[in-house]
């Protein structure tokens, strides 16, 4: 039975950032150079920060959807975007405070919802937050990436002797143990990619 390529299938990272993605990483190092040069007005920074946010959502709701990594192929990339971006929109939100006492009407509408407009219980929550942050979920995803690019590999040699074994045995074609084997090439270098992509956020 063939095997479907699905790391073309309309609805996946893989697709719109393939088809443009000189321009998309253009365009997106060139704004992320702004927004740390560039000292930005409160509605231009409120208008990113939405942006962020939408995309982090449209993220999470992309990978949940998916059924298999390749799926997902354009993922390390973008969370590398995704996190300098971030940063980047750290350092801006940072200068607007120190330099005009205000940073815009999303922070100031989170920090009164999460923190009650109290410094000491804003101070708390932001504490608890990064622990969570450092020690449960990017210790875990690091752990997570580093253990299944190293099952991975190891299964590479496996992988390929079964694929050999039923090309021998005819019960595949050439073609479809190419694409077999392409898609084994594929998983190894997506789960490379989060090892390293998680240890970049990690710092």
């Amino acid at each position: 039975m063939a095997v479907a390529d699905k790391s073309s299938s309309p609805g996946t990272l893989n697709t719109p950032l393939a088809v443009h993605s000189n321009i998309i990483l253009a365009a997106g190092l060139v704004t992320v150079l702004a927004t740390l040069l560039i000292p930005l007005p409160t509605p231009l920074l409120d208008m990113l920060l939405a942006c962020s946010i939408s995309l982090a959502v449209a993220v999470l709701i992309i990978t949940l959807s998916s059924t298999e990594a390749l799926e997902l192929s354009a993922f390390p990339s973008l969370l590398l975007f995704v996190t300098l971006f971030r940063l980047s929109l750290n350092v801006a939100s940072t200068r607007l405070i120190l330099l005009q006492a205000n940073a815009g009407k999303i922070i100031q509408t989170f920090g009164h919802f999460v923190a009650g407009g109290s410094i000491v219980v804003g101070l708390v929550i932001f504490l608890i937050l990064v622990v969570i942050q450092f020690v449960v979920i990017t210790k875990g995803a690091e752990r997570i990436s580093e253990v299944s690019a190293r099952f991975t590999l190891d299964a590479m040699p496996g992988k390929q002797m079964a694929i050999d074994a039923d090309l021998n045995a005819g019960t595949i074609t050439d073609e479809q143990a190419n694409k077999r084997r392409a898609k084994i090439v594929k998983e190894s270098e997506f789960y490379g990619a989060m090892d390293g992509a998680s240890k970049f956020i990690r710092g």
